[in-house]
């Protein structure tokens, strides 16, 4: 995560657990338009739009929070809640039946919302490692969020990213290729996938993956411009082949 969502994730968490809707909105949205990878945003998001009495935009909200994070029990009572305010009440007993069913555990097992919460906090100890360039040592705190939370592809992405930054391409590919194969519908996955492939000389497959991305949204921005940059690296290679 580059510096500037960073800032605009820590004032809009800040703003949010102060009450202050309209403020943290203002950054919360910004960041999802650039990085769809947060859970958590999604979910204050979901909780914002709730409050402002927009169900609709709620509900899409706290969907895409389950998505990202099926285990995430607060976003999904949140959803119950919203499907029965929308006088969805079938849907709102199924999936508060589903919380509460990840809610019971065997005795010395982890709440689920404890469970969430410590692997969010490793999480948080490894981006700090990251932003220090501490790859190793963020790599280390990722998989143990991980080991808590293994469905939590946002946290995943991140241990992808460590090792892609740290200079790991092919350990860097493992990591996006397992999270595609969790929730292939994770679009910034994808994302992640087809630069993977292009760093290791997989152009093929990599203009594969973004094209996914565009048949699941198209006009998806970050999917057409490394089509663009590809397809556009192509042409001056073919061309400069003609003048040869």
């Amino acid at each position: 995560m580059d510096e500037e969502l960073r800032q605009w994730l820590t004032l809009g968490r800040g703003y949010f657990e102060q009450k202050q809707f309209a403020k943290a909105e203002r950054y919360l949205s910004r960041l999802v338009e650039r990085n769809q990878s947060f859970a958590d945003v999604y979910n204050m998001l979901g909780v914002i739009y709730h409050d402002q009495g927009q169900f609709a935009r709620s509900q899409r909200a706290f969907e895409a929070a389950l998505r990202i994070n099926p285990g995430y029990t607060e976003a999904a009572l949140n959803l119950a809640v919203i499907y029965n305010d929308l006088g969805k009440y079938k849907e709102a007993r199924e999936v508060y039946s589903q919380a509460l069913e990840r809610h019971q555990n065997a005795p010395g097992e982890l709440d689920p919302v404890v469970r969430g919460k410590i692997a969010n906090m490793y999480a948080d100890i490894g981006d700090a490692y990251a932003s220090s360039g501490l790859w190793d040592e963020a790599i280390e705190e990722y998989r143990r969020a991980l080991k808590l939370g293994p469905s939590f592809v946002d946290i995943k992405l991140k241990l992808g990213h460590a090792f892609r930054d740290k200079g790991d391409p092919a350990g860097a590919l493992q990591v996006y290729e397992e999270i595609v194969a969790l929730q292939p519908h994770y679009l910034p996955g994808r994302i992640a996938l087809g630069v993977g492939y292009y760093a290791m000389g997989r152009q093929k497959e990599a203009v594969g993956a973004w094209e996914a991305v565009l048949q699941m949204a198209p006009g998806h921005k970050s999917a057409e411009m490394y089509l663009a940059l590809v397809r556009g690296a192509e042409a001056e290679k073919a061309e400069k082949a003609q003048k040869a």
